[in-house]
């Protein structure tokens, strides 16, 4: 398998990946959806009662939002992760008490009237862990209302539960190919060749030749499957075939945030390769056993 890839930011990253059958593909975005894991907001400690502040004006622990429609909010918040920082809270030396390594706790303490935004969350310790995306609304509160909240984060994945999904958009298709024949007849070929983004295709001496596929990378080539690249001699041949590669695919995944996509591809393919070393293992097993 040759991965090679085409854009890569915090948040986004496309490649070309070749010689690997659809299946391991799809096992690949698989995992991208469901294995990766993320930090997320797991328990939400509301405070019960008046709150006063440092004049010593009362306010009511209350919003326009039931405390649970809050809670769920503040779950899907993308919470910055360092894959190689955090462990599962069952899995962490502090046998989930929970300590630094396992766990990260956020207070919010907001008075109205305002609009409450994820970047309202103060992490307790490293302000590393502050969050990236600030300006997430969660909920309005009126005149004489407040929030103090206690809200504890862990590491989970996606399988589980849509909040511990750090991959948000992930797909594939097969890498685009074009066949010219120029032997078939056609009225405009540079209508033809207009047809398609810029660069894709060039006309020379009534001849058309593929200049470079690279743009057709981002869209569906069936797109270009119109009547105006069908023959006209009524022979049945088009001047153009287009195509796919049955083993090279053009993969694309965004992220919320949370892990950069450059990590989360790292760690799929590395999980990947963990779970067929353990299934080799399984295997050979099965001759001694």
């Amino acid at each position: 398998m040759k991965l090679v890839v085409r854009e890569l930011t915090d948040t986004r990253c496309s490649f070309i990946v070749d010689n690997v059958r659809p299946d391991v593909v799809n096992t690949l975005r698989r995992e991208l959806i469901a294995h990766v894991p993320k930090m997320a907001i797991d328990e939400v400690e509301f405070h019960m009662g008046p709150i006063r502040d440092e004049e010593g004006n009362e306010y009511d622990s209350n919003s326009a939002l039931f405390d649970e429609m809050i809670a769920h909010r503040l779950s899907m918040i993308p919470i910055p992760t360092d894959l190689e920082q955090f462990t599962f809270k069952d899995q962490c030396e502090c046998e989930g008490s929970g300590c630094p390594h396992c766990t990260i706790i956020y207070v919010m303490n907001k008075k109205g009237p305002c609009t409450v935004y994820s970047g309202d969350l103060q992490p307790l310790g490293d302000m590393n862990l502050k969050i990236k995306q600030e300006l997430i609304p969660i909920v309005k509160l009126k005149e004489k209302q407040a929030l103090l909240i206690y809200a504890t984060a862990i590491l989970g994945k996606g399988r589980s539960h849509a909040k511990w999904q750090p991959v948000t958009i992930c797909g594939y298709m097969n890498y685009p190919k074009l066949k010219v024949n120029n032997d078939a007849k056609a009225d405009d070929l540079e209508a033809i060749v207009k047809s398609f983004p810029e660069g894709v295709l060039k006309l020379d001496k009534n001849k058309i030749t593929v200049k470079d596929i690279k743009p057709l990378e981002t869209k569906d080539p069936m797109y270009y499957d119109t009547p105006i690249l069908d023959s006209v001699d009524g022979s049945g041949k088009k001047v153009i075939e287009i195509g796919y590669e049955d083993e090279k695919f053009v993969f694309n995944f965004e992220t919320d945030g949370a892990v950069p996509a450059k990590n989360a591809l790292i760690y799929a393919l590395n999980h990947l390769s963990d779970k067929f070393e353990a299934l080799r293992d399984d295997i050979s097993g099965l001759d001694k056993a």
